[in-house]
């Protein structure tokens, strides 16, 4: 689009995430120029699209801290390499924004590979960006260090996702954690960038007790420690809460629930209720999908007994289950997966819908049911049907 055409949205009730009423949205050049009751098209526009969105509601694009977007998986040898996630399927998912990231396998696939696959959805219009590293330590990089690799790529934030109380971790101590977070921090002040040690936390006993090492040893801020998957066991919420209120953002995991061959686990729906009332601050809390990740089954003796694919859509649809079945507000859990992870995440312009953000947005019915898709003011999903063009032609 140039910078004389725009786009008029009519009619939307809007949540910012914050509810703002009945309100027309003017974009142009890809961000939001003006938000008000009523705008009329600016003469000096060449070109105006106008949507009528009256009836529909208006909603920042997901931003989704933690997805597989090379595919996760390997746990049952190469036949459960899970494949490359393809904007179509991220675009369905009212995902605007992307951090993708290596999971078990970091020999297989590579931190290079990750950022090519990175840059290819940003040439579908998403905006993605790239943890460095994977379950193991030392961590893979592309430059040699975890800081270089955030100060010389831009869409490096930070390492991750390391694995902590998990039988696929590589033993991390507590001072290996704390090297690795330094060198993340160390990264992002350079750049002003979000730096962070994102963790994954498995179900092992010790739970979160690596995290409490680390800040017992180091002199790494809480806030420089994000870990994901807190939603697994009450008892791990618990100790993910009192970290919360410590001032450490946790991150809760849309497939990690009984519906996902997690019996023990608390869907996201169920366990952002619970840490609000245990005293976390709303802003503390994200919600991100492990999306295109794998999710499997292991037996008494450690030993895979099944696989599954985690579902990227699953994250809208567990705010749709928190909303429609008033477990929660829309504004607090649409800050979960919106204006909060775009925070800690350090993305200006993503998560909110205010004049100058980039102007990614949803349009949804009165039943959350994503309806078109906006991505840096390009319609990319329009009444259902993916506007993205497929880059590979059929040979005749």
């Amino acid at each position: 689009m140039d910078d004389t055409a725009g786009i008029l949205i009519r009619g939307a009730t809007l949540f910012a995430p914050a509810p703002l009423g009945s309100r027309d949205i003017l974009i142009v050049g890809g961000r939001i120029m003006r938000i008000a009751p009523h705008i009329a098209p600016a003469p000096d526009l060449l070109d105006v699209a106008l949507v009528e969105a009256d009836g529909l509601m208006a909603l920042p694009g997901l931003v989704d801290g933690h997805v597989h977007i090379l595919g996760g998986g390997g746990e049952g040898g190469p036949a459960t390499r899970a494949p490359e996630l393809r904007a179509a399927a991220l675009v369905q998912a009212g995902t605007t924004t992307a951090v993708g990231l290596l999971g078990f396998d970091g020999i297989t696939r590579t931190v290079v590979d990750l950022l090519a696959h990175a840059r290819s959805l940003q040439a579908d219009g998403l905006d993605t960006r790239v943890y460095t590293g994977a379950y193991a330590l030392p961590p893979q990089t592309v430059t040699g260090s975890v800081a270089r690799d955030i100060v010389l790529i831009e869409e490096v934030i930070g390492a991750g996702e390391i694995a902590i109380s998990d039988q696929r971790d590589s033993a991390p101590t507590p001072h290996e954690l704390a090297r690795i977070g330094a060198e993340a921090h160390i990264g992002g002040t350079l750049t002003r960038k979000a730096g962070l040690l994102h963790l994954h936390v498995g179900d092992a006993p010790q739970r979160l007790e690596p995290v409490r090492a680390v800040l017992r040893s180091s002199d790494l801020p809480p806030d420089a420690l994000y870990p994901t998957h807190v939603n697994r066991a009450p008892a791990l919420l618990e100790e993910a809460a009192a970290l919360g209120r410590a001032g450490m953002t946790i991150d809760l995991t849309a497939t990690v629930a009984p519906d996902c061959d997690e019996p023990g686990a608390i869907p996201p729906e169920e366990a952002l209720p619970r840490l609000l009332r245990a005293g976390v601050p709303l802003h503390r809390i994200t919600c991100s999908s492990d999306g295109n990740g794998s999710m499997p089954v292991f037996g008494p003796d450690g030993h895979l007994q099944s696989i599954g694919l985690g579902p990227v859509a699953l994250l809208w649809e567990r705010v749709r289950r928190g909303v429609l079945g008033r477990t929660v507000d829309l504004p607090s859990a649409l800050a979960t997966v919106t204006a909060n992870p775009a925070r800690v995440l350090r993305l200006p312009g993503k998560g909110t819908l205010v004049p100058g953000a980039d102007a990614d947005i949803l349009l949804c019915d009165d039943r959350l049911r994503i309806v078109s898709v906006f991505a840096r003011g390009r319609p990319v999903l329009v009444e259902g049907r993916v506007q993205i063009p497929d880059p590979f032609t059929a040979v005749p």
